[in-house]
């Protein structure tokens, strides 16, 4: 078990660890600090994430940005993933991303998403032994404070394990 695996498991009960873990991301993943994602609740395999309505998240006519939102839906499904296996020994990379807009955001929102390790085992973990690299394509709904569903994301992730992985 990884250290962030080992931080995302004593998240689930702690507040302090909770804190932590959203600060270590934050500055391990710069690109995504002046969003201000907040992990609300997490745990092996299931992540709910807030993404505040503030000045740095918004469009020109003070939506949520689309690209926001994007990120939104990326960064969910990929520590829901990470949260169960190594990012020690695999690599997961996103190939590709399409978002649906169906309401404009005018106030917070979050994204929940949930894989199960036995999905897990079956379509990704298993299949890796006799292949280099699998494709996977996750579904995740987006809502706003008062439940109006905002968007949905088609987040498709690249795993392989880290052996694979060519150098350039």
């Amino acid at each position: 078990m990884s250290k962030l695996q080992q931080l995302i498991l004593k998240s689930e009960t702690s507040f302090f660890r909770k804190w932590l873990l959203n600060l270590a991301l934050s500055r391990s993943i710069p690109f995504n600090a002046p969003h201000h994602f907040k992990i609300v609740a997490i745990k092996p395999g299931e992540v709910q994430i807030a993404l505040p309505y503030r000045k740095s998240n918004l469009n020109h006519v003070k939506g949520i940005h689309a690209c926001a939102l994007a990120t939104l839906c990326e960064f969910t499904t990929g520590l829901a993933i990470i949260s169960l296996i190594s990012e020690k020994e695999y690599r997961i990379i996103l190939k590709s991303l399409r978002v649906d807009y169906l309401y404009q955001a005018k106030m917070d929102v979050t994204g929940f998403f949930t894989i199960s390790s036995n999905f897990l085992k079956t379509e990704i973990t298993d299949p890796l032994r006799n292949t280099d690299a699998i494709f996977k394509e996750f579904e995740i709904k987006i809502h706003d404070s008062q439940n109006n569903h905002i968007c949905t994301g088609f987040v498709n992730w690249q795993i392989k394990k880290w052996g694979k992985v060519k150098a350039v």
